[in-house]
């Protein structure tokens, strides 16, 4: 008997839970302006979402998925993305679309139940949120397959949970990015929890990155709390891929600090200490302690930036509020081209009820 092929799965991280960088940080580590627009960035994200579950609370939102504790992971795969690339969401992925000119609007309409809100500003390719459980890596796998047939150095990518991972179609996304070499970079944002369903009950896999080497993908592991570690292992990633290098199986590891949703309620199956600990790993902490070590950052900038933030959020959900509600006949105005005979009959009945006419 002899070992026909072996494998491993490198981790990288670089900044610590108490803003220490590691002596083998990238070059990016050291460029002062990118670490600021990062933390600006991750803590706009974390006002916007306080401000969402608050709306949430109050009865002018639906349900709501919070992004706490993702705010690294988010904003560094955004800031890896070029214009032309292809992003396909999951459900709370608003850092990295929000650096894609998503506006904070945009994500307010559709969670209050209005569509509008899917027609997002920002990159028109890109793809609206998807709430079936990985069914978005199928997709970036065949937008992936679309850019090598006309040979268009644009890459595809996906976030999924750690949950999805264990669905055939997250399985089918990278068996298809391997098997044709696509340009498809599929990140797992392992926050430990699916729903109600922890880590360790959802897969025997010793990582979550593994999963991409039966695949033939480039695998890595990332803390998803080090916004310079995710940076570069994205950059990386996706530029390997635009190159034709292939594909890559990012997890970047992190903890989600809320709720799975606003209609969840995690004390029911999450240990406090558990949470807690999570708390000191967090990683607007981390990043803003390594701009204070530099210099950079202090008390009266941290309230500076948080009037000028909550300022903006607030300007967004007035925008928001002040949205006139679409009549109930736009229901039916883009589900078929041509309306079958029996809901344009409904249709009808709806515009005579409405006492006009639409569309």
């Amino acid at each position: 008997m002899h070992t026909v092929a072996t494998f491993s799965i490198p981790y990288v991280g670089y900044l610590d839970e108490d803003g220490q960088l590691s002596a083998d940080a990238p070059a990016l580590a050291a460029d002062n302006d990118l670490i600021l627009d990062l933390y600006r960035r991750m803590s706009f994200l974390r006002f916007f979402d306080t401000k969402a579950v608050a709306l949430q609370r109050t009865g002018k939102l639906g349900t709501y998925a919070s992004c706490l504790g993702h705010e690294a992971a988010h904003v560094a795969i955004g800031m890896a993305m070029r214009y032309e690339d292809v992003f396909c969401p999951m459900y709370r992925e608003y850092g990295v679309q929000f650096v894609r000119g998503v506006k904070p609007r945009d994500v307010l309409m559709y969670w209050g139940g209005d569509e509008r809100g899917n027609d997002f500003s920002g990159p028109k390719h890109d793809l609206p949120w998807c709430v079936p459980i990985a069914t978005q890596c199928l997709h970036a796998a065949g937008a992936a397959l679309a850019f090598k047939l006309r040979k268009e150095p644009r890459v595809a990518v996906s976030v999924v949970g750690d949950g999805g991972t264990s669905k055939t179609d997250f399985y089918g996304a990278v068996n298809s990015a391997g098997a044709y070499r696509l340009p498809y970079v599929g990140v797992v944002v392992n926050n430990q929890w699916a729903i109600s369903v922890p880590r360790s009950a959802q897969t025997g896999a010793e990582t979550l990155a593994q999963k991409g080497i039966a695949g033939g993908l480039h695998c890595v592991q990332v803390d998803g709390n080090d916004a310079i570690a995710m940076l570069a292992v994205m950059r990386e990633a996706i530029e390997r891929a635009r190159v034709g290098g292939g594909g890559t199986v990012v997890e970047a590891v992190t903890y989600r600090l809320s709720d799975h949703t606003t209609a969840d309620d995690a004390r029911r199956y999450r240990p406090e200490d558990e949470v807690k600990n999570a708390w000191a790993r967090e990683p607007l902490k981390r990043l803003r302690t390594l701009l204070e070590k530099r210099g950079l950052w202090d008390a009266a900038r941290e309230e500076a930036f948080k009037a000028e933030a909550n300022a903006e959020v607030d300007t967004e959900v007035n925008a928001y509020l002040e949205t006139r509600t679409q009549p109930v006949s736009a229901m039916f105005d883009f589900m078929f081209a041509e309306l079958p005979h029996d809901l344009a009959a409904q249709r009808a009945e709806v515009l005579r009820l409405e006492g006009g006419t639409h569309g």
